[in-house]
């Protein structure tokens, strides 16, 4: 198995820039109150919540090098096959110590030209991802970006590209192949299984989400992520909404309050029903009934089976 980290090259606080305890009280008063008046309006308990965003101000520690590395060697103890890294080229530590004990390092991009800056720091495989993906994603489509890199890359190494972003089916996945890469870097697709972290809440909402019915946005970590629309995304996208923070400050803000909303959703609250969000790509609407993660890759094998087929009876 692998393990995915986010260890990204800039965010407030890195490496000791800030005290932890003092990121809480960069806080304007303004995001605190919009995003209480959000919960109030919805009957949800707005109280706590600055003891709670407090209690995040030690958020991002394990990007730093010290708890990045704790959190690696755990994986080595453990046998761990492959690391992921997000949010920038892994720093020259990661990827050295990665080496030493011979476990690659793949890096997830959104630009031809971070792709260019990965092969050229020595990573081992490129997760190619397009905004059609959840969690934090570029501007560039799937379909675009994987020829784009491929070709950008053969004059450096030709590194492996795992194509992401919007992949649900075998069928993408045979066509992502066809692009030039070599394999598919599936998430969205396994957030509506019995065994995903996610409520039963959210994977109803998922499981009866189209395509449109998500929103790239800064409002929850700071950096543009794509996550299921929701009340609590509409309230953010408005005009009388603040700014997003720069990451981790408005994590801090927001996760407070959204692990209020998932709580109050789990025993039925109807207002946290409406806000109750998760990452989520745009693939989801071809998402729609709830299989096991087995079921799900069986599902895969058949698809890309059929669609390889297809695509060598064109050639007879």
């Amino acid at each position: 198995y692998g393990l995915d980290l986010l260890v990204p090259n800039n965010f407030v606080g890195k490496e000791g820039s800030v005290d932890p305890k003092d990121l809480a009280e960069m806080i304007p008063q303004e995001h605190r109150d919009f995003r209480a008046d959000v919960l109030d309006k919805y009957e949800i308990e707005s109280d706590g919540l600055r003891e709670q965003t407090q209690d995040y101000s030690n958020w991002g520690a394990n990007m730093k090098e010290d708890g990045a590395t704790e959190m690696l060697q755990i994986g080595f103890d453990h046998g761990v096959k492959l690391y992921a890294n997000a949010l920038g080229v892994p720093p020259k530590w990661m990827l050295d110590l990665c080496k030493k004990n011979n476990v690659p390092v793949a890096a997830l991009v959104g630009k031809k030209e971070h792709a260019v800056k990965q092969v050229e720091a020595g990573v081992d495989i490129l997760v190619v991802s397009g905004t059609e993906g959840g969690g934090h994603c570029g501007s560039v489509s799937t379909m675009v970006l994987v020829p784009e890199v491929h070709r950008a890359i053969q004059p450096i190494k030709d590194v492996p590209i795992l194509a992401a972003g919007g992949i649900c089916t075998g069928e993408q996945m045979a066509g992502a192949m066809a692009m030039g890469a070599s394999g598919a870097w599936c998430a969205s697709v396994f957030l509506t299984t019995s065994e995903a972290e996610t409520s039963e809440v959210v994977k109803e909402k998922m499981l009866h989400a189209s395509s449109d019915q998500t929103v790239r946005s800064r409002s929850r970590t700071g950096k543009h992520s794509r996550q299921l629309k929701s009340d609590w995304t509409d309230a953010w996208e408005s005009p009388d909404a603040p700014d997003p923070l720069p990451m981790p400050l408005q994590t801090m803000v927001s996760e407070p309050a959204l692990a209020k909303i998932d709580k109050a959703s789990d025993v039925g609250h109807e207002g946290a029903k409406k806000l109750a969000t998760y990452w989520v790509g745009q693939g989801i609407g071809l998402v729609n009934e709830k299989l096991t993660a087995g079921q799900t890759v069986q599902k895969f094998k058949e698809e890309f089976i059929d669609a390889y087929e297809r695509l060598n009876s064109f050639m007879e």
